[in-house]
């Protein structure tokens, strides 16, 4: 394990150890942002928990979607899954931060995805 990656994997512990201690709700979707860095490319993708959605070779699986109770509107994270036609394994597994993308950020040489916000409705 990398340097980096030891210090956003603490990161990630440290911040979702305070968001653990916060009371939450599951959403019943989420949406998303991708860009495809090389063309400039920006989607929303809206999503709901559980449901699989293709943005460019990536394929994305939403497992759940939460945000703080009481405050729909507040600081989402989702559980994402993320692989790539014609590689194997997956590209990003974890949880993504609205509020702190760069903690816990899916690294790939042409797609950046992240997270938006809850969908409660």
């Amino acid at each position: 394990m990398s340097l980096r990656a030891a210090i956003a994997a603490a990161l990630v512990v440290l911040g979702t150890g305070a968001m653990a201690q916060q009371e939450t709700q599951s959403a019943t979707g989420a949406v998303l942002r991708g860009l495809d860095k090389f063309s400039g490319q920006v989607v929303d993708i809206q999503m709901q928990a559980g449901s699989t959605a293709q943005f460019e070779r990536l394929t994305i699986t939403l497992t759940e979607c939460r945000y703080p109770s009481g405050n729909p509107s507040g600081n989402a994270y989702a559980g994402l899954q993320i692989t790539e036609i014609g590689r194997e394994g997956v590209v990003f597994s974890g949880w993504m931060i609205a509020s702190a993308p760069a903690l816990n950020a899916m690294e790939h040489p042409r797609y950046d995805v992240w997270v938006m916000r809850c969908i409660t409705s």
